[in-house]
């Protein structure tokens, strides 16, 4: 059954196709359970750790700005979880409000505090949903965080939600990786790591792309270019960066080539590669073009664009500062720069662009938490200090 999900294309309108008839209940779920689970936990944690910070008066900062970032790392990974298990409402509540915080607990305790854990975080979580797409997306479609048929949107592999996750994880994770096992041989050590994005890149680029995979047109554009802009700027070559608007053209016709050849049959090929004339392209990128537009006008969207703009203000008079927290860390801060130019790229190319942005934005400000928490204690600043 799960192949036949797998086969059926992206996206529907009005009755769910036949294919879809006897489809596990919980896929029809993942829409209605979002604000009772994840909108009542987030609520939570931002409350506790209000809580945390005025009972020490500020000193606990640098530990809960990590624990944060790691917890939201691993919220992805605990949905995969709950979709393993199906439980209800109130349960699947419980596990996604405690487990990643234990996990995040966990392994600061087991690694420390500096970007092996976060690197172990990313890798886990990236690594586990690769794994689920490859095997035909039998958690990633039941998970709170994957895809929304109800909604007429795809039912197997990547959503748009994912993809704002994922991209800021593969590519700030590869940094963190990158910063936490530094090559033998300083010499090559920015070779070493501009490969490394580009490689990583690829893989997964494929992997979310693909159409029997995660389906995902978007990251073979933003997950290249992000990564083409990060091994520009760990090379100290920030000019090659703006080299790095090329890069997704190759990438879509690889794709494109490579669906066609497989008889993937996704949404690539259903609305761009089979169609019958060039103006049905054209009014396939018009309707996303307005619907990305439309996107920054959605009620469930709205409130949170102003905290996205006040933080892009605040960081980009902040830039001095947050570039000395990764001072001595070339990857990671190519990493990050490379996850925002993916964040913008794909805001830009998906019909849901509001929601990238804040999500991918949300990712990014955990990130940089807990580089400042990092950069505090290896300079031993005051743990109150914030950024």
């Amino acid at each position: 059954m799960l192949l036949v999900l797998r086969l059926a294309g992206a996206g529907f309108e009005g009755n769910p196709p036949e294919v879809l008839r006897d489809a596990p209940e919980r896929i029809w779920e993942v829409a209605d359970r979002r604000a009772p689970v994840l909108g009542v936990t987030l609520l939570v944690w931002a409350g506790v750790l209000g809580l945390l910070l005025a009972a020490t008066r500020g000193r606990a900062g640098p530990l809960a700005a990590r624990l944060l970032a790691l917890t939201l790392v691993y919220l992805p990974l605990t949905l995969l979880g709950t979709a393993a298990l199906e439980p209800g409402v109130g349960a699947e509540r419980l596990l996604v409000m405690l487990a990643p915080p234990a996990l995040a607990a966990l392994t600061l305790a087991a690694l420390g505090g500096d970007y092996r854990s976060l690197a172990v975080a990313c890798a886990a979580t990236v690594l586990a949903h690769a794994a689920d797409l490859v095997a035909g997306s039998p958690l990633t479609q039941l998970s709170l965080a994957g895809p929304n048929p109800a909604a007429g949107h795809r039912y197997y592999g990547i959503g748009n939600e994912l993809e704002a996750i994922l991209i800021v994880l593969t590519l700030a994770g590869t940094g963190a990786t990158l910063s936490a096992f530094p090559a033998r041989e300083p010499g090559k050590s920015r070779q070493r790591a501009a490969a490394a994005f580009l490689a990583v890149a690829a893989v997964l680029a494929f992997v979310f792309a693909y159409g029997r995979y995660g389906a995902d047109v978007g990251a073979a554009i933003a997950l290249p270019l992000g990564a083409a802009v990060a091994a520009a700027l760990v090379l100290g070559r920030p000019r090659l960066a703006l080299l790095a608007l090329a890069v997704p053209l190759p990438a879509l016709a690889i794709i494109a080539a490579i669906d066609l050849l497989s008889g993937a049959d996704a949404h690539l090929t259903s609305t761009v590669l089979q169609a019958e004339s060039s103006g049905d392209v054209l009014a396939v990128l018009g309707r996303r073009l307005r619907e990305a537009g439309e996107s920054f006008g959605r009620p469930l969207l709205l409130p949170g664009l102003p905290f996205v703009l006040a933080g892009a203000v605040l960081a980009w008079l902040r830039r001095n500062r947050i570039a000395a927290w990764l001072g001595g860390l070339p990857a990671m801060r190519a990493g990050l720069s490379g996850a925002l130019a993916a964040t913008v790229a794909g805001t830009l190319a998906n019909d849901s662009g509001a929601l990238l942005l804040e999500l991918g934005a949300a990712y990014l400000f955990a990130i940089l938490g807990y580089a400042w928490a990092q950069s505090a204690s290896r300079v031993g600043d005051p743990p109150g200090r914030y950024p």
